[in-house]
């Protein structure tokens, strides 16, 4: 191995044609996560906004109401539904759902519990996120 390689650092991390669709809902769920955290905390403070009376709660939810907005909102829906399905993909593998068979660890060592299910499972939590984003912009923009 070069030094080149060695100095990717995070870009050569997070590079996601090296690793395959598992980096990728790696690295999905944990953004997605700090994305519904950040939504969590501004919903909180937009939520605490009543405490201004019925004026201010109108102006602030009149931010909400601009296509970027909704935009926003849509990305809101889709990191969770993502989250969800890909969180249940992840509890069901760590109880051994879909795991297959234990093997000996013969090089090269191919491990049964990244097979087709776990990635026919990744793949329907994109799908499933992609199809409830466009729900969600149909809904919000009226057509």
């Amino acid at each position: 191995m070069d030094n080149d390689k060695r100095k990717e650092g995070i870009k050569g991390m997070a590079n996601p044609t090296r690793y395959g669709i598992e980096r990728v809902a790696y690295w999905l769920m944990r953004l997605s996560g700090l994305g519904l955290l950040g939504y969590f905390v501004a919903h909180i403070y937009e939520t605490s906004n009543i405490l201004r009376g019925r004026v201010g709660w109108d102006d602030f939810l009149a931010l909400t109401q601009t296509p970027e907005g909704h935009v926003g909102m849509g990305i809101v829906i889709a990191m969770c539904v993502f989250h969800t399905v890909n969180g249940i993909r992840v509890m069901m593998g760590h109880g051994g759902v879909g795991v297959g068979k234990p093997t000996r660890p013969d090089y090269p060592y191919d491990p049964a519990s990244q097979n087709y299910r776990h990635k026919i499972g990744i793949y329907s939590a994109i799908i499933l996120a992609a199809i409830a984003f466009m729900y969600g912009m149909a809904v919000m923009f009226g057509e």
